[in-house]
């Protein structure tokens, strides 16, 4: 039977920011205040339907949608036509992946990956494989990035699509998306690029790196949640198999009604990320060597994961010797830090990014993912330093008395 709801609000969840220091930005990112004002009018005064094409509600609403494409095909170096949105990442990663491959079938019945991608590349990939695809999970070097000399010995001309994500979600690391994408089109293969945790935080540019395909999420980037994109290229022309049967939107790629705010808020994040990303990125790149040289200075036996300087400026994956992420993590009472993916923080097993680059499993059990975003000082950040420190050596104690 299912529980009534009492309307009363829980008093274990309440209405209300939680207290202590947010450094998991790469599980999500707040709203930019910016983007809720231009989203704000959409819910209640221009409400339209922007697929209403008999009057002027609906025409205002597409008006907005349209512009909203624009911009964030200008961030990204596409044209508007290119994009299309999509709820999130993860759709358009099992758009992009699913909807090339199966297009593809006949032909090219090959799918290429790595291990480290998100879940969502990697259950899609794995659905093609029950399907009857012929799939590869390439292993990726100690640092995280791409075996270039591998992607080349296994990508054929029965290769439909590689999908290889722009930065891993875990560790921060950028992979060499130019290469990449020449390795793919040697052999006439899609590329496709899970860039949810690039996009609005490094430049990228699909037509000058060559990426076919590359999934965007709003939420990564201080847009709403539950909104997403596609980039498809146009020229030449990159064949998909729609999954959503209905009345054709979004160039008969993705059928349903678009969610007028959120496609604006999803604009707007984009053009304050393409105005102020360069400034950001270096206020987040000292936050972030603020964090580590004071965490380093504090304590022994910190290691960095992942590639040290081919990485985005706001992740930090950081190893503790002698003690277990998910104790760490609880007595981060003060902090909001994760263990790994946001979509995989219930797993009781080690990370399997982590795994995948060979680390040792006691390694890979001491490291947590440190976020730092737009909206991070440096107080937050010295406060972090010292109840990371704090917390470390405590455990660190504990775990030599236990052992006595």
């Amino acid at each position: 039977m299912t529980e009534k709801h009492s309307g009363k609000p829980n008093p274990k969840k309440p209405n209300r920011r939680p207290p202590g220091i947010y450094l998991d930005n790469q599980a999500t990112t707040p709203t930019d205040p910016r983007v809720v004002e231009a989203m704000l009018p959409f819910f209640t005064e221009r409400f339209g339907n922007p697929h209403s094409t008999h009057h002027a509600f609906g025409w205002d609403a597409e008006e907005a949608v349209e512009k909203a494409r624009a911009q964030l095909a200008a961030l990204i170096g596409a044209t508007p036509r290119e994009v299309i949105f999509t709820s999130g990442a993860t759709e358009s990663n099992n758009l992009a992946i699913k909807g090339a491959a199966r297009f593809h079938r006949d032909r090219r019945p090959h799918v290429v990956t790595l291990p480290t991608e998100h879940k969502c590349v990697i259950e899609s990939v794995r659905h093609l494989e029950r399907e009857g695809h012929r799939v590869d999970f390439l292993p990726v070097r100690p640092d995280g990035l791409v075996d270039l000399d591998r992607l080349a010995e296994t990508v054929s001309e029965e290769t439909s699509v590689v999908s290889i994500m722009a930065v891993n979600n875990e560790i921060g690391v950028i992979q060499p998306l130019a290469e990449i994408a020449e390795i793919c089109h040697a052999k006439g293969a899609y590329f496709h690029c899970d860039a949810a945790q690039a996009v609005g935080k490094i430049p990228l540019d699909v037509a000058a790196l060559g990426i076919d395909l590359l999934s965007i999420s709003g939420h990564k980037f201080y847009g709403p949640k539950g909104i997403g994109a596609l980039y498809v290229r146009r020229r030449p022309r990159v064949r998909l198999e729609p999954m959503i049967d209905g009345g054709g939107q979004e160039r008969g790629l993705r059928s349903g009604t678009l969610p007028t705010p959120l496609c604006v808020g999803l604009g707007q994040a984009a053009e304050i990320a393409g105005q102020e990303m360069a400034e950001e990125e270096a206020r987040i790149s000292a936050l972030k060597t603020r964090l580590l040289e004071g965490i380093t200075g504090r304590l022994p036996g910190v290691a960095l994961n992942g590639h040290a300087t081919q990485r985005i400026p706001g992740n930090l994956n950081l190893a503790f010797e002698g003690v277990d992420a998910e104790a760490l993590i609880k007595a981060l009472a003060g902090l909001a830090v994760s263990s790994g993916s946001a979509c995989t923080s219930t797993a009781v097993e080690p990370s399997y990014v982590l795994q995948a680059l060979g680390l040792p499993e006691d390694r890979a059990r001491g490291s947590i993912r440190i976020g730092i975003g737009r909206f991070n000082t440096e107080a937050e950040i010295d406060r972090a330093v010292e109840e990371l420190g704090t917390a470390v050596k405590r455990l660190r104690e504990e775990g030599s008395a236990a052992a006595e």
